[in-house]
């Protein structure tokens, strides 16, 4: 009996074409036409409010009083502070301690000014020809360009490369940051420091006993705490992440690591008591701030509110990026210890500062922009999982949409607006809440 031949195999289907992997330069590309744009937002001007407002008066007469006595005469400008303070008809004025942003702003006054003297308030364009209020602007617009960059390495370092262009394409665009570069304001200089730190405690965690690390953190807690006194806050945010971390298991706490966190904000302490003249004046200097704010009838009418102010004053400023943080709070925490450690950082941070009587301000809100901007990036991206293959695409698109809709927002409070101070009541009468 003949056998019948077996059958031939079927053809093969042929393969789907290879899809091309994207390019390791790829994120560095976009990261780097980003930062472009940011920058470019932060030092072009286009705010709407040219004048001078309260604190950037307060900042320009400590510029020039440094300027006239040097910084060897810096307690007698501590001094004249505390006797214009204990007058009982005199209002809460900005502390001279914030020396880091005073000092910065008189070194650059010196470098392209010289010794240019100060311009009569009651000259026209005034803001943009004193030498003083120029010098505070450009140092307030840089740091908030260097708080760009340094966001963009924490999010990198902490949340890895892939995550890096969102991140800072969201930051990029914050109403809020760009804000604060427009201004002669402290508080961009101060969210460099807190997010340098932020990101050098995750470094320092990552990698126990390096060096390099443990004294830039040294470095930044002392720069932070030369600041502002809102360092205290941020500080105890930060000690609360250490606290935390033998349940939440984001690195290695080392006796190292506890050393510098006590030695680096003493050695600022350090620096602003012998800048004061001694341990009495730095104290009272202090007082007189506490004391004399909770009576500032500004602060009584615009800086007190529920807890839930701060959240109030996000939704309206960017309502998008606030609901998609929120979602991807709980999206993104399980099993992602980098962002249990950035909502931990808000967690703190928030639950100190919105107990603050009288003290309460959207513009403090800024050392929270990394935090939520990466939740909402996050979120994106868990969303555009859903589209498959076009992923990428649909990442990108929200994320451009987003940047645009935060750019309006920008035009809308702070060109439209013009919108110096932001507080709750003129917020609200931007978007029409309030006629």
């Amino acid at each position: 009996m003949k056998l019948a031949p077996p059958p031939e195999p079927e053809a093969p289907l042929p393969a789907p074409p290879p899809v091309p992997a994207p390019s390791a330069f790829t994120p560095w590309l976009l990261a780097a036409v980003i930062l472009a744009a940011g920058l470019f937002l932060r030092i072009w001007p286009w705010a709407g409010f040219t004048g001078t407002g309260f604190d950037e008066a307060l900042y320009r007469d400590n510029v020039i009083r440094l300027d006239k006595v040097g910084l060897i005469g810096y307690p007698a400008i501590c001094q004249l502070y505390i006797e214009d303070q204990r007058k009982p008809d005199v209002i809460t004025k900005l502390p001279p301690t914030r020396f880091f942003y005073i000092y910065a702003s008189y070194l650059w006054k010196r470098m392209e000014f010289g010794d240019a003297p100060p311009v009569t308030p009651r000259t026209e364009h005034f803001a943009q020809r004193d030498p003083a209020l120029v010098s505070l602007h450009r140092v307030a617009s840089l740091f908030s360009c260097l708080g760009l960059i340094v966001s963009g390495v924490a999010a990198w370092r902490i949340l890895g490369v892939r995550a890096m262009p969102a991140v800072l394409a969201l930051l990029a665009f914050s109403p809020l940051q760009i804000h604060l570069a427009q201004h002669a304001l402290i508080d961009g200089v101060f969210t460099f420091w807190a997010i340098l730190n932020l990101w050098l405690l995750w470094e320092n965690l990552q990698r126990p006993n390096d060096r390099r690390f443990l004294g830039a953190f040294a470095l930044g807690l002392a720069g932070m705490v030369l600041t502002k006194e809102n360092s205290f806050f941020v500080y105890l945010a930060l000690c609360g992440l250490i606290g935390v971390n033998r349940w939440a298991k984001f690195g290695h706490v080392t006796p190292r690591l506890l050393f510098v966190g006590v030695v680096g904000p003493a050695l600022g302490v350090a620096t602003l008591v012998l800048l004061a003249g001694g341990p009495r004046e730095f104290t009272e200097i202090y007082h007189l701030l506490v004391t004399k704010a909770e009576t500032l009838t500004y602060a009584i009418k615009t800086g007190d509110g529920p807890w839930s102010r701060y959240l109030v004053d996000l939704m309206l400023l960017s309502p998008a990026v606030l609901v998609l943080a929120i979602g991807g709070i709980f999206s993104q925490v399980r099993g992602h210890r980098a962002y249990v450690y950035l909502v931990a950082f808000v967690g703190f941070s928030y639950a100190i500062m919105c107990n603050i009587r009288y003290g309460m301000n959207l513009r403090y809100a800024s050392i929270w922009d990394l935090p939520l901007r990466a939740l909402a990036a996050a979120q994106v991206g868990a969303i555009a999982t859903r589209f498959g293959a076009w992923k990428p695409l649909v990442t990108g698109g929200v994320i451009a949409v987003l940047c645009a809709y935060d750019l309006r927002q920008y035009h809308l409070f702070f060109v439209e607006g013009s919108l110096y101070e932001l507080v709750t009541g003129g917020l609200l009468q931007v978007v029409k809440i309030l006629k």
